[in-house]
């Protein structure tokens, strides 16, 4: 920001300041509740995708099954017969393979094929007599292999994939607007904040200097190793001005008990306008 001109249409000079502070009120209160409902939404939107995402990603033990498997590595709609899904680590598939068959009994044998693989398993298919489900998990828990609750539904895994698909398209049809209704609002916001320090400035110099009005308000941005040697040439100008202020320190004594938080007082009137929103602290 290098120059400042007040805004007569938004902010009428001919209005009392305090009508003018509550015309500035209104109009963030109205930015700041539009935003919190866009960011809800748009929160939501990517909340729930990051939660499928999550789901589709990790560990074969945690992660969602639905888009390794097919139809065609499960028997379905039997009555007696079932499938399961078994995460074994890849330094025991050998021992898989030896002992899946007599882990209990009623196991289909050759009945197991490796379907999926990542850096630390695999996933492999087993199929049983129903009947023989509960043992085979407590057998498969003993030799460190773990079965993985799954129910294959087409009409399930069909909805999953929709949802994410459409949660895709949400994100990145609110992503767009919300961005340019940010830069628009962000705009509005910071106008009216610099309104707000140019009041402060115009209040605080009649308080102190009284009427008529007489004073001059700039804008000031030094180099940063400038900084202390700008505030010792301010001090020497305007010392005159308030000797309470002449040293730059805090009003009143040094009453660290109190912790009374006082702002940094100065012969002229000062306020700090910060302009770089993006750094972190």
């Amino acid at each position: 920001m290098t120059r400042f001109q007040w805004d007569l249409a938004k902010y009428p000079i001919k209005q009392p300041l305090k009508n003018i502070a509550e015309i500035v009120s209104k109009q963030m209160s109205q930015i700041e509740n539009d935003l919190k409902k866009k960011s809800s939404e748009y929160n939501g939107v990517k909340s729930s995708l990051q939660s499928l995402e999550r789901k589709q990603a990790g560990s074969l033990l945690t992660r969602n099954l639905a888009d390794l498997v097919k139809k065609d590595n499960f028997i379905l709609d039997s009555e007696y017969i079932t499938t399961l899904l078994v995460v074994v680590p890849k330094t025991g598939y050998q021992d898989w393979r030896t002992k899946y068959e007599t882990l209990s009994d009623m196991v289909v044998p050759r009945s197991t094929d490796l379907i999926f693989e990542d850096a630390e398993a695999g996933l492999f298919t087993v199929t049983l007599f129903q009947r023989a489900i509960d043992t085979f998990k407590h057998k498969c828990r003993e030799n460190k292999f773990i079965v993985r609750e799954f129910s294959y539904n087409e009409k399930t895994i069909a909805d999953e994939k929709q949802q994410y698909t459409k949660l895709e398209a949400d994100k990145r049809r609110q992503y767009a607007p919300l961005v340019r209704w940010l830069t628009v609002n962000f705009s509005e916001a910071f106008t009216a904040w610099i309104h707000v320090k140019a009041m402060r400035v115009f209040v605080e110099s009649v308080l102190r200097y009284g009427l008529p009005v007489n004073f001059q308000a700039l804008l000031i941005q030094p180099f940063k190793k400038s900084q202390k040697r700008l505030r010792e040439v301010l001090h020497q100008l305007y010392a005159h001005l308030d000797s309470s202020g002449a040293s730059g320190g805090d009003v009143g004594v040094d009453l660290p008990s109190l912790n009374l938080n006082l702002p940094e007082y100065h012969p002229y009137v000062y306020y700090d306008i910060t302009l770089n929103f993006t750094d972190k602290k």
